[in-house]
């Protein structure tokens, strides 16, 4: 007889759900195993025939870290698009190519660390860069967008597994692993979690990643909102990996736990399934799993639900059914339909902010392209390796022909005389094949890092180099050929790097003044530039004297060149590694000193002159004096093309602005202050005068628009109306809607987004736009019931083209629940529900849930509560403090307070009951005055 071939086991067999699925492979694994899949470099199980698994691939704008892929344009330019459609297809073609290369790669993951749906709040966040918005509707529109297509559209298996990123209110890269974002409850449910929410409720994420920072005093990686928020939103299981550290942060450097393994445990409960930490090395992730076990601060029931979210993930990309997953077999990778892609939404990105009729560019112009920008084609963090690449330069010649572009770069043209009298020189660099492009040039992304290229020497003659100011002080030196200077691990200075970069950025200096001459200062070791027998390097104990040369100047160059120009292209803006990027937050919205130069340079030559500003964040800039102002995020690889395109008119700007661009610094709020309510930040509560608003964008066409009907009925508004060109171009048009409640018992928005859409126009034809908007959109968090509430009255619908080119207008009013007052006599207080506040800070009222408030460090703290009902009376208070001072209770105009004090000081998450007598009725404004370092949870009233 023959044996009979054993049948599969379960977690094989297609026919089964994924959850039984799931539930027979985990009873299938050892206990050492189901450890062992908590940490991101998961090991194979080769008894059971299992692959490894990785969580995290960086798929930001294009697949990263991975080596040459297509690069489309940042975030927040994807962000100013606004144009859903678009992002979708960016989304697809990302993850056909994450799997073409991960046929080709293994270690390409098919779980994509994207998007960041953080809000752009604060326009100097360092990684401005990385969100699409500072409005939750548009963010969660785009955000949508790009899932859906990263997920694809098999109801089954997905081509890749989005995490969004950073989960939550994370806005700031200054001590951004210990600040604390105070966020009130109607901040965190109107603006931070509704970024969130409505792409996880769209069903095409995957799960999301925690942010560094502490939100309300607790760290987001043992946030009670995944289990209180993230996962009610959805029946899918939702997989929460951590940032890279995070983990280990919760003792080190947070010193929130005593110890790892407390800390571990505490994210494995809160709803933490993959530690990022430690890098590839998982012994110290599973040790403290382990000891945690052990210890009996987690449950292996515990570990098996982590277990399952991540299995989960996996079968939905079709690990377990290779013959059934329908993306197996894609190779879909730097396609020419993927090209055009980058190129359509690098042109869709840009936005004319002015235009006094200087552009488009006629066709016979003699143009000057000047400025750092002209001819650069940046990357940032989360850039692949270009495969293509166009600068603004190369767009313009390719449009124009080279004939009629001029170009000055505008740095200044030195040399670094040392204190012997001889210069710092650049060698030749040996010119094997290996350094070699494809028509035998050195090509500096080749070279950079090498440690074998000859480090510079001085000599009498020495080099000229190009010294780039970005501003504040911080320079790059480019050498004649074109290699930046750049400090490998042995400390040599040395022309191999392409262009500045990495985490720890090695190609940046400092020039300290020193006696008659400089001291050059390298940023990335902190280290100082000496000259010695066998080449310049990087010393703690030997510090060489330069006198700084200049050959040239950047503003000589530039007046030159704008003197015999027909128009003047000034391309400024940043570099996305520097004074501005992950780790590291903006200090102002100014552009840098030398490029203010630059750019009065060009306007004194020439008053034809435009700026060009790309960039991954605002400026404030003067446009007084200058008839064109334009601005594009880093474009990725089609950038310059589809500069000069819009430049020249072959497209017709219609790009918006996804986040307002303000004046000056003063508009600003502090970077750490995240009550967008109360600090009257973003357009829906800044009542300044933004530089530019949200949404705003020109166009080279015109557009009418009329006809606007607004209809109540079934749960929401039908919004309609007609958008005409009305000009003899074709073009785009983003139309925007916006509501806003006239008469609002609280602050509301001075108008807040709905609804857009992007649609393209033949001249003279129309469009009748049709929208849907869930009365839900019209909703406030009343923080006196704890629960959403339409109030009743009257709503305008705004129709235009941004937040303050309102072109149409109507009135309705929604069916509404008329507010009650605040029922304190039967519910208290909860501390953090006030209506308003000064001076005061949201803090955890226990490591594992709850909020309480505290009065800011040496300051009185103020809390308002409206509309308190007393009833008929009552005639004492109690109160629920920790820490130590005093609590004043009183009524607007009333007697005088009621002084709580705790009798001896107490721990943080200690809470003593304090009473005292009060006497109220009916209905009173609440104020409470915080004294001393103390922590208030809930206020209640009896009698």
């Amino acid at each position: 007889m023959t044996a009979q071939t054993p049948p599969a086991p379960s977690f094989r067999d297609p026919q089964l759900p994924f959850v039984k699925r799931i539930d027979d492979l985990v009873a299938r694994l050892t206990l050492d195993e189901r450890i062992a899949i908590l940490h991101q470099f998961v090991p194979a199980v080769e008894r059971l025939g299992i692959a490894a698994f990785r969580t995290g691939q960086e798929a930001l704008h294009g697949v990263a870290w991975m080596g040459p892929a297509t690069v489309f344009p940042q975030a927040v330019g994807l962000g100013a698009t606004w144009n859903d459609n678009l992002v979708r297809r960016v989304g697809e073609a990302v993850s056909k190519e994450v799997r073409a290369m991960r046929a080709r790669d293994e270690r390409v993951g098919l779980n994509v660390w994207a998007p960041t749906v953080n809000l752009l709040r604060h326009p100097l966040w360092g990684r401005n860069e990385e969100g699409y918005s500072e409005d939750p509707q548009l963010t969660s529109a785009i955000a949508t967008a790009y899932t859906r297509g990263l997920r694809g559209d098999h109801p089954t298996y997905w081509r890749t597994a989005p995490v969004l990123k950073h989960w939550l209110a994370h806005n700031n890269e200054t001590n951004r692993d210990t600040t604390s974002s105070s966020v009130r409850p109607r901040v965190l449910h109107e603006y931070d979690l509704r970024a969130f929410r409505e792409a996880v409720q769209a069903g095409s994420v995957a799960g999301v990643m925690p942010a560094y920072n502490l939100v309300n005093g607790r760290p987001n990686h043992v946030s009670p909102y995944l289990r209180e928020h993230l996962r009610r939103w959805t029946d899918q299981e939702l997989l929460v990996c951590s940032d890279a550290g995070a983990p280990s942060n919760l003792v080190d450097s947070e010193h929130y736990f005593d110890t790892h393994e407390e800390a571990t445990a505490a994210a494995v409960r809160a709803g933490v399934d993959s530690f990022t930490d430690h890098g590839t090395d998982s012994s110290t992730i599973v040790a403290r799993i382990k000891d945690a076990l052990v210890k009996g601060l987690l449950t292996e029931e515990d570990i098996d639900q982590a277990v399952r979210r991540q299995l989960s993930v996996r079968f939905r990309l079709g690990e377990f059914d290779p013959r059934l997953d329908p993306h197996a077999a894609t190779r879909d990778f730097d396609t020419p339909a993927h090209r055009a892609l980058a190129q359509e939404t690098a042109e869709q990105a840009v936005v004319l902010l002015k235009n006094d009729g200087l552009l488009p560019l006629a066709d016979d112009v003699r143009v000057a392209a000047v400025g750092l920008l002209a001819d650069e084609c940046k990357l940032d963090w989360y850039s692949g390796t270009l495969i293509h690449r166009s600068t603004p330069l190369e767009g313009l010649y390719e449009r124009f022909g080279a004939d009629r572009v001029e170009f000055a770069e505008g740095v200044d043209r030195v040399r670094l005389k040392t204190s012997t009298g001889a210069y710092l020189r650049v060698p030749v660099a040996d010119a094997d094949d290996e350094v070699r492009g494809a028509e035998g040039a050195l090509d500096p992304a080749l070279l950079q890092g090498r440690t074998d290229l000859p480090p510079l020497t001085a000599d009498e003659h020495g080099s000229e180099l190009a010294l780039i100011d970005w501003g504040e002080g911080l320079l790059t030196f480019r050498a004649p050929d074109g290699r930046y200077l750049s400090v490998a691990d042995d400390g040599y200075v040395r022309a191999s790097a392409d262009q500045p970069g990495g985490w720890v950025v090695q190609e940046t200096f400092r020039l300290e003044p020193h006696g008659s001459g400089h001291l050059l200062k390298h940023v990335g070791t902190g280290g100082y530039v000496s000259v010695a027998a066998d080449g310049v390097k990087v010393a703690e104990d030997q510090r060489e004297v330069f006198e700084l040369e200049v050959v040239e100047s950047g503003e000589d160059a530039v007046t030159r060149a704008a003197a015999g120009a027909d128009v003047v292209l000034v391309f400024a803006g940043n570099d996305p590694h520097l004074n501005g990027r992950e780790t590291e937050d903006r200090t102002t919205l100014r552009l840098p000193d030398h490029q203010e130069r630059l750019l009065r340079a060009a306007r004194a030559a020439n008053p034809r002159t435009a700026l060009v500003l790309v960039s991954a964040y605002p400026y404030a800039v003067d446009p007084t004096e200058l008839p064109a102002v334009l601005w594009t995020a880093h474009g990725g690889q089609a950038a310059g093309t589809a500069l000069a395109r819009v430049l020249s008119g072959d497209v017709s700007p219609a790009g918006r602005l996804p986040q307002t661009w303000y004046a000056d610094d003063a508009d600003l709020p502090d970077l750490l202050d995240y009550d967008v309510i109360g600090s009257r930040q973003t357009y829906l509560y800044f009542e300044g005068t933004p530089l530019f608003p949200f949404g705003h964008g020109l166009s080279y066409a015109s557009f009418a628009y009329g006809d606007l009907a607004a209809r109540v009925g079934d749960g929401r508004v039908a919004v309609s109306f007609t958008v005409t060109n009305t000009s003899t171009r074709a073009a785009d048009e983003v139309a925007q809607v916006y509501t806003r409640a006239v008469d609002p018992s609280v602050p509301r928005p001075r108008r807040e987004l709905v609804a857009h859409r992007r649609v393209h126009l033949a001249p003279g034809a129309s469009a009748e736009l049709a929208f849907e908007v869930p009365l839900s959109a019209l909703e406030f968090w009343d923080v006196a019931h704890g629960r959403w509430r339409l109030e009743p009255g009257p709503y305008e619908i705004l129709v235009g083209a941004s937040s303050e080119d309102i072109r149409l207008r109507t009135t309705i009013e929604p069916p509404g629940e008329p507010a009650g007052p605040r029922p304190v006599r039967e519910r208290g207080l909860e501390a953090a529900d006030f209506d308003e506040q000064r001076d005061t800070l949201i803090v955890d009222r226990t490591k594992v849930s709850g909020d309480s408030v505290a009065p800011a460090e040496d300051r009185t703290g103020e809390l308002l509560f409206r509309r308190c009902d007393f009833g008929d009376g009552v005639t004492g208070v109690t109160a629920q403090l920790a820490g130590e001072g005093t609590l004043e209770v009183l009524l607007d105009g009333g007697d005088p307070p009621a002084v709580l004090t705790l009798a001896a000081p107490t721990g943080p998450y200690d809470y003593t009951t304090v009473d005292a007598a009060f006497t109220a009725s009916g209905v009173h404004d609440v104020r409470l005055r915080l004294r001393g370092p103390l922590r208030l949870a809930h206020v209640g009233f009896s009698g």
